[in-house]
């Protein structure tokens, strides 16, 4: 029996796949607990017309992806914070500082969850990162700490 789930089922699949399951499994157990509704030519219709909607808006946030990373990639962003005398900073930059100096900087919304910093920036100077624009699309930057009170 064909099914279209309505929600995640575990050891089935993800809400709106379209799964075959046990006649006696989908009638007794997804359906009565709207966890799945029945693969009816109509329903198959309004699915096949959803999935390739999907698929157009995944295609267009692809290529924005794409193009985002053409702007940043190789890029530098500078940050300002306060430092020791030694070049040590008072706590140590986040990927939110990070995120945000990008999205002033370039008007490209990132969230913080998308930086990766190789490791804690806990000094002063120059440090590789990449931002996760899209899947399989990641922009390689730099970031350059520097002390707030050198002009």
């Amino acid at each position: 029996m064909k099914v279209i789930l309505l929600t995640d089922v575990s050891k089935v699949g993800k809400k709106g796949d379209l799964v075959d399951v046990a006649e006696g499994y989908g009638r007794n157990y997804l359906i009565p607990r709207k966890m799945a509704e029945e693969a009816t030519r109509e329903r198959l219709k309004e699915w096949e017309q959803l999935q390739r909607t999907k698929e157009v808006r995944a295609r267009r946030e692809e290529e924005e992806a794409w193009g985002s990373r053409a702007l940043l990639q190789g890029k530098q962003v500078m940050l300002k914070v306060s430092a020791g005398e030694r070049g040590k900073l008072f706590g140590s930059v986040t990927a939110t500082q990070v995120a945000e100096r990008v999205q002033e900087k370039f008007g490209i919304p990132v969230d913080k969850k998308d930086v990766r910093l190789p490791s804690p920036v806990k000094e002063l100077g120059s440090y590789p990162f990449s931002i996760k624009l899209h899947q399989g699309v990641e922009a390689e930057m730099t970031l350059k700490v520097e002390d707030e009170r050198v002009e």
